[in-house]
């Protein structure tokens, strides 16, 4: 089937919508679900806090490393062919995953679920910019793409206990095999096939620079608890985490097709969503990894009251992330961040200052209704600052980009957040309480971030800093020094403006 032109226009574009929708429920929930059946994993697989912490960050690592490989393959092979291969990859993984006979396996069936994961969400969100050319109409249907993250949130800690309860834990891969199949089954129906007019080439170099500096900053940070700060170990890999580092600041701009896109930053509303999602996702990550422990070790909760427990926190984010896509598509992300990072950060704060092993229920519930809160409204101003302003042929990197930022601040948060609570998982539950108020502080700072970040990332001057960056990248892309066609297959400077106006 011939792929179908950048500019056109499904006939039925909530459709697309919904069907790219299935993609992000079934990451979203494999992510929720899990978080409830960890307790039950320590127990059946007789695995320490590091072990959970690799079943989370072993996905999460793999994921943040290829999704903009991901995202640039998709614009350059075809986006619904991508997408197919992702689908069937994560539904076989999430089989794997339920079979697994031990941790080890486990978190390798993992890994192989989150190569098939890396080629779903960006994917999906480079169609939908590609399907929603009307600005406005773009960030109602991120909206509608946050609310499905909501509605996962809300299911995924009621399925997830339910499922552990009644069939026992593997199950919560197994409810990932029928979506993913349906899901598959419509893409290949309804979804047309586009591509970026101007095919981007492959950047190994780069790729394998991206994984030593997430796997290396994220084992020192891991194992740190147990080897120590100061051994050969640890201190090996936060010095390939650097040079990694060093190495992309240095290669990536002498490549004409960086794996990163580093001209994207020089846009201040895209460099304060890149950060917003860092932090944000930090703050997810590790709410959900305390707060299942908490609920279970020290509450002493069945994981099926656990799910119950955090359904204010679910349901609040549900409830808010369409109407958060509505409030950016009127009056722009400034509004929905600040609130955000304030919620966010009074939740923590409010948790860091009365956290213990009797804490009433009824202070709990409204944590979790801030956290909520903050959660559903900030993942629409994130995603469209993501992708509004580049030009559109450059969706697919530029939603990579913004995604892989919330994988890297979730493993950041697990892997941070379970350090600190290491040493007192298998101690008295007011032990765990205790290590657990410097980890609320830390994610209080995460929503703080948030917020500052966000109002002075959305001011005129930085969306200044958007345009000029757009006219430039498109400028780069139009035909003179290299004769190629502009952003949308069009020549000159009418390809230019073109592309800066999309």
């Amino acid at each position: 089937m011939p792929a179908a032109a950048p500019d056109a226009a499904p006939r039925r574009p909530w459709l697309v919508l919904a069907i790219c929708c299935m993609s992000i429920l079934i990451v979203s929930l494999d992510n929720t679900i899990l978080n409830v059946a960890l307790p039950t994993i320590q127990r059946d697989l007789h695995t320490s806090v590091s072990g959970l912490q690799w079943t989370v960050d072993g996905y999460t690592l793999v994921l943040a490393s290829l999704l903009m490989l991901a995202g640039s393959t998709a614009d350059r092979v075809g986006r619904r062919r991508v997408f197919q291969v992702g689908l069937a990859l994560f539904s076989a993984a999430s089989l794997l995953c339920g079979l697994a006979p031990g941790l080890g396996w486990l978190v390798a069936a993992r890994m192989l679920q989150a190569v098939g994961g890396s080629m779903l969400n960006p994917v999906a969100m480079s169609i939908i910019s590609n399907t929603f050319t009307d600005p406005r109409q773009r960030a109602r249907a991120i909206g509608v793409w946050g609310g499905v993250v909501g509605l996962s949130m809300a299911a995924g800690p009621l399925m997830g206990g339910a499922l552990v309860e009644s069939a026992g834990w593997r199950s919560i891969f197994w409810i990932n095999v029928p979506i993913g199949v349906a899901a598959l089954f419509l893409t290949r129906r309804f979804i047309p096939e586009s591509r970026a007019p101007r095919a981007r080439r492959v950047d190994p170099a780069g790729q394998a620079l991206v994984i030593v500096l997430l796997v290396a900053l994220t084992y020192a940070i891991i194992e740190s608890p147990e080897h120590g700060w100061t051994s050969p170990l640890v201190l090996g890999a936060a010095a390939a985490a650097l040079c990694a580092l060093l190495g992309l600041l240095w290669y990536e701009p002498r490549r004409t097709d960086p794996l990163i896109d580093l001209r994207f930053f020089r846009s201040v509303p895209f460099a304060g969503a890149t950060v917003n999602a860092i932090a944000a996702f930090a703050a997810l990550g590790g709410f959900l990894f305390v707060s299942s422990l908490y609920l279970q070790n020290v509450r002493r909760l069945d994981p099926l009251d656990a799910g119950l427990y955090m359904l204010p926190m679910a349901a609040m984010a549900l409830l808010l992330a369409p109407l958060s896509g509505r409030v950016v598509a009127a009056r722009g992300p400034r509004l929905p961040l600040l609130l955000a990072g304030t919620a966010l950060c009074a939740s923590a704060v409010l948790q860091a200052l009365t956290y213990s092993a009797h804490l009433p229920t009824g202070v709990l519930v409204v944590a979790y209704l801030l956290f909520g809160t903050g959660f559903g409204l900030v993942n629409a101003p994130i995603t469209n600052t993501a992708v509004t302003g580049m030009p559109r042929a450059q969706a697919g990197v530029a939603a990579a980009v913004a995604s892989t930022s919330r994988q890297v601040g979730q493993s950041l948060g697990v892997a941070v957040i379970g350090a600190l609570v290491a040493g007192a998982a298998y101690g008295s539950p007011a032990a765990l309480a205790d290590a657990s108020r410097t980890a609320w502080w830390i994610i209080a700072g995460c929503g703080a971030a948030v917020a500052v970040i966000g109002t002075l990332a959305s001011g005129r001057w930085a969306q200044a800093t958007a345009q000029r960056t757009a006219e430039r990248i498109a400028s780069e892309e139009a035909p003179g020094a290299d004769g190629t066609s502009g952003a949308d297959g069009t020549s000159g400077a009418a390809g230019t403006k073109k592309a800066v106006n999309t």
